[in-house]
């Protein structure tokens, strides 16, 4: 088994699924490369596909009417990326799925959720979802933009190492100029 495969059958496994219903699994996905600022998914379109990360980071991102981009997510090496909402609802997406740079992925139909052996990996991965909802909401909420910045750090070092200052202090709430600001304020403390 290729190690692109081996590693999204380890993903499947974990969200409870069966090696009968990887395996059929398989043939529905296709793996793609993907060159920078490549769309996966356009905004106000319909949701068919999820990807499984195996290089690269992707995001999730809103395109207001002045220009404005608003990011909600970006994702890393290892998971699956897909719009809930969307998936749940039927509806158009509200953002656009992207590649930040090259990236390499392995496209699912999301179809797979509705078959019923596939409910335990629904199941998980609906968990998976509000516990990280939850915890972004607190991490928005209850913290500093400096601790949010830290928390990054600590906890989501890939974030740190991966993104630009003007990805993260868009994730973060605050402008880049802040985060230059902050950066070399705790800089200067260590």
């Amino acid at each position: 088994m290729p190690e692109e495969t081996t590693r999204l059958f380890q993903f499947l496994s974990e969200l409870g699924l069966d090696s009968e219903s990887i395996e059929a699994a398989f043939l529905g996905t296709k793996p793609l490369s993907l060159r920078g600022s490549e769309v996966l998914l356009t905004q106000n379109s319909e949701q068919k596909c999820g990807y499984f990360i195996l290089s690269g980071i992707l995001r999730a991102c809103h395109f207001g009417e002045q220009g404005v981009v608003r990011c909600k997510e970006f994702y890393f090496p290892g998971e699956l990326c897909f719009l809930y909402t969307s998936w749940l609802t039927g509806e158009p997406a509200q953002y656009q799925i992207e590649s930040l740079d090259k990236a390499r992925v392995i496209q699912l139909p999301l179809s797979l959720l509705s078959e019923p052996k596939w409910i335990p990996a629904q199941l998980n991965l609906l968990k998976q979802q509000l516990l990280f909802k939850e915890q972004k909401e607190a991490f928005l909420l209850l913290k500093t933009p400096e601790q949010r910045y830290q928390h990054l750090l600590a906890d989501w070092p890939l974030w740190a190492e991966n993104l630009n200052n003007i990805q993260l202090a868009s994730y973060i709430g605050i402008s880049p100029e802040s985060l230059s600001r902050l950066k070399a304020r705790l800089n200067s403390l260590a």
